[in-house]
């Protein structure tokens, strides 16, 4: 855990460095309408080697085997009862990428949703991809590949990786292409990847210190407008350029982030602290029961007696008092931390504290 803090306390002296690190305006942020769209549907997938849904406890599947047959022209009699032990029912997940034209293919994720064992060795039967708008936009259709392995036998299993999910590359063809008004009006919007006031200004005057004054206007701290070339590829060259800039964004508010189930802490660089004094110690109990049998001597008529004999312990370690200066950076808050030997739970305990105390010059989020 020492080793730990020590580390953390590295890592704070190099983001408290006085050198400013410029970052591609394309990591800081994004043009508004190119992005991915979200595509889904259901499927069927064959040839499995009896790994496939048990058909009596999911109906859905042996209700779109029928259908299937139905559409290909086969019709089951009347009150037939289907026994498939190699078909299973899947979701079938994908994004579809900007600026993505009919013909291209793309990846896609295959998914149980019955309760088959493994899709391993499994082929999806044709499925229609729908966006949100109900839309189909991709047609979906391959042998899955799943990165794992399982076998059974007598009533012993093994499993490696999860056999429920496989993916099948270039599994997609594109059948539709979603509108996109990239640069109508001549002009773009930058959004932010977060609202920052300090650095959506600073985005303005590295684009019009490089493409010339009035270029970019910033609406608000996420928003900035772009003005841009009327041709489609000067627009695109002009893009390109836009996103290679070197923006030196704002180091953003003081903010300590809490993970109450790991334990977990993250500080940034802003972090700090009024003048205080902490104090840490522990107090443990330690409970333990030793038992005893108690064996009666031979022809004396006793019984055997089990015995239970409780020792209780309590240590309570030295607590050590800290006094912290104030304006303390992330690296003096680390190192006060590691010098009284708090571990990731005690600082969640002593962050709190001191938020309350009202020392602690950040925002606390607990997630």
């Amino acid at each position: 855990m020492r080793k730990l803090l020590t580390f953390l306390a590295a890592a704070a002296v190099l983001l408290a460095s006085p050198l400013a690190q410029a970052e591609r305006l394309k990591d800081l942020a994004t043009i508004a309408g190119v992005r991915e769209n979200q595509l889904s549907g259901y499927g069927i997938v064959v040839g499995l080697d009896g790994t496939g849904d048990q058909t009596t406890q999911t109906p859905f599947t042996v209700q779109s085997i029928a259908a299937m047959l139905q559409q290909q022209g086969v019709s089951l009699p009347p009150g037939t009862a289907l026994q498939l032990k190699n078909v299973a029912a899947v979701m079938v997940t994908t994004s579809l990428p900007a600026f993505a034209q009919p013909g291209q293919t793309i990846d896609i994720t295959v998914s149980s949703i019955g309760n088959a064992k493994s899709l391993r060795g499994g082929t999806l039967v044709m499925t229609p991809l729908k966006g949100a708008d109900g839309q189909i936009y991709a047609m979906a259709q391959g042998n899955v590949l799943v990165g794992g392995v399982g076998a059974q036998a007598g009533g012993a299993q093994t499993v490696v990786n999860h056999l429920s999910v496989g993916k099948i590359s270039n599994g997609a063809t594109v059948e539709r292409a979603v509108a996109n008004s990239l640069g109508a009006d001549n002009q773009i919007r930058l959004e932010l990847k977060q609202t920052d006031f300090a650095t959506a200004a600073r985005v303005v005057e590295a684009v019009n210190n490089h493409f010339g004054p009035g270029i970019a206007t910033a609406l608000d701290g996420r928003v900035v407008r772009v003005r841009t070339p009327s041709s489609s590829d000067q627009r695109v060259a002009f893009l390109g350029i836009l996103q290679g800039l070197d923006v030196s964004p704002d180091k953003g508010a003081a903010k300590v982030i809490m993970n109450a189930r790991t334990g977990s802490v993250v500080m940034n660089q802003a972090v700090m602290l009024e003048a205080c004094a902490i104090s840490h110690g522990n107090l443990s109990v330690t409970i333990t029961n030793d038992t005893q049998v108690s064996q009666p001597n031979p022809r004396s008529g006793g019984q055997t007696a089990v015995t239970q004999n409780a020792s209780i312990e309590i240590r309570k370690d030295p607590g050590k008092v800290l006094n912290v200066p104030g304006g303390a950076s992330l690296a003096e808050v680390v190192k006060a931390m590691n010098a009284i030997g708090a571990s990731p739970q005690d600082l969640l305990s002593i962050l709190q504290a001191l938020k309350a105390a009202g020392s602690l010059r950040a925002e606390l989020e607990i997630i």
